[in-house]
């Protein structure tokens, strides 16, 4: 990936901005849209550069061609999109339209950051989230098939670390659990708890990434972490942890219980997780 073009839209989110710092390791050049939904300024890196706009405006925005195009800058929340119905289709439907249209106008590699609920036990029709994202895989699949773009297809499965959204009604669930233990709150698990992840650290996404974007072609890269864990054992982890107690709330729609793990693809190229959930909880991390 030495010395690339590159567009990474979302960048200025979690995932992203830790993208965007080990591109600019390898001497890459690179572009951010974001339109600062779940993105902050807070996680801007030096040296890259960013415009602030929607996916679906991108070909007003005067950009040069990149080399690859990293499509990570869509809405994602689960339960939360039943209520983000509008936002949903704005961000994922009409976003990646545009975007789909950009690669092919232009020659560039994509890398699409599908989802894996795709492959949970509910299936991709669950919420309007896991919905558009299904779509959109398909639809990504489709141009590689009608105008012969490159691309390349991941998934991601429970990402956690520094950077995550701590708190209101987009905060993900490792910082949430960390900011109650930092406050001595009890934490909250929706019902039954036994839901299954493979929660993944940020570095091994991005490594996935990295190999994905240099050698992936196709659909199918999961990357997530071999183990996995059900939300009330994280819970009794930080629990144990943090000395604070554990409160039940009802289950939710869209909530699935479990998902495929499918990570063969990506460990073909050399990909595996070095980062466990476990010792991250026990070292007690306060980034």
């Amino acid at each position: 990936m030495k010395n690339k073009k590159v567009l990474i839209t979302g960048g200025a989110g979690f995932i992203g901005s830790h993208l965007c710092e080990r591109l600019l390791k390898e001497d890459c050049k690179i572009v951010v849209i974001d339109n600062y939904f779940t993105g902050t300024t807070d996680n801007h890196i030096d040296g890259v550069e960013y415009i602030t706009g929607n996916t679906s405006d991108i070909k007003k925005m005067g950009l040069e061609t990149p080399d690859i195009v990293y499509h990570l800058g869509e809405y994602s929340r689960v339960e939360q999109s039943f209520e983000d119905t509008d936002l949903v289709h704005k961000y994922n439907t009409q976003g990646t339209y545009e975007i789909l249209e950009f690669v092919k106008d232009r020659g560039c590699k994509l890398v699409y950051a599908g989802s894996s609920t795709k492959f949970s036990d509910n299936g991709p029709d669950a919420s309007p989230y896991a919905f558009t994202k299904a779509q959109n895989t398909q639809l990504v699949m489709n141009y590689g098939e009608w105008y012969n773009i490159n691309y390349a297809i991941t998934y991601f499965y429970n990402v956690y670390g520094p950077r995550e959204i701590k708190d209101g009604r987009y905060a993900t669930l490792i910082a949430l659990f960390k900011e109650k233990v930092k406050k001595g709150e009890n934490l909250q698990v929706v019902l039954p708890g036994t839901q299954k992840r493979n929660f993944t650290h940020v570095d091994d996404i991005v490594d996935g990434l990295v190999i994905v974007g240099d050698k992936g072609s196709g659909d199918g890269y999961g990357i997530g972490h071999d183990e996995s864990y059900s939300v009330m054992d994280v819970a009794m982890m930080f629990s144990n942890y943090g000395k604070v107690g554990i409160d039940e709330l009802p289950e939710r729609r869209g909530n699935r219980m479990s998902g495929n793990l499918i990570t063969e693809p990506i460990k073909l190229l050399g990909w595996y997780p070095k980062k466990n959930l476990k010792e991250y909880i026990k070292n007690g991390r306060r980034k």
